[in-house]
């Protein structure tokens, strides 16, 4: 039997975590995150698919093709959760269609500027992970199994 995939997918400007902002997003990398990512998703019986995109269309495109694959979701939306209500119905798409959606933040936007308070994101998503840093992923990931 094969694992099941999970799409876990990271919004703009994430690429440049280790160097952005370590005082907010600490030190680890993208890259670091997504080998503790894959090494957790094996031990779960998972396949992480791991994808970062600084472009709204391409994080949609993504969310539909979890959808059409019958993929769990992580998603880390970046700045998009807190206005891109095109990221928003995509992720509804995704948790209407009987998948599970996760969106994780590294930092806790309610503990942030007013503007970070509000996920368009939250309100369609099957839960939410905020504030734990690289662990949100790996959260998010225990929380799909």
């Amino acid at each position: 039997m094969t694992a099941p995939t999970v799409f876990v997918l990271s919004g703009p400007n994430l690429s440049r975590l280790g160097t952005r902002e370590p005082d907010v997003y600490g030190s680890d990398t993208l890259d670091d995150i997504h080998a503790a990512v894959q090494r957790e998703a094996r031990d779960l019986g998972l396949v992480a698919d791991c994808r970062q995109t600084n472009h709204e269309g391409e994080l949609i495109d993504w969310l539909h093709e979890a959808v059409d694959t019958r993929a769990d979701v992580v998603l880390n939306p970046g700045a998009f959760t807190h206005y891109s209500y095109a990221v928003r119905d995509a992720c509804a798409i995704v948790t209407t269609s009987g998948r599970s959606l996760v969106e994780v933040h590294l930092s806790n936007p309610a503990a942030r500027e007013e503007f970070r308070h509000t996920s368009v994101i939250a309100g369609v998503a099957t839960g939410t992970i905020a504030g734990f840093g690289l662990q949100s992923y790996l959260l998010g990931l225990r929380a799909l199994v």
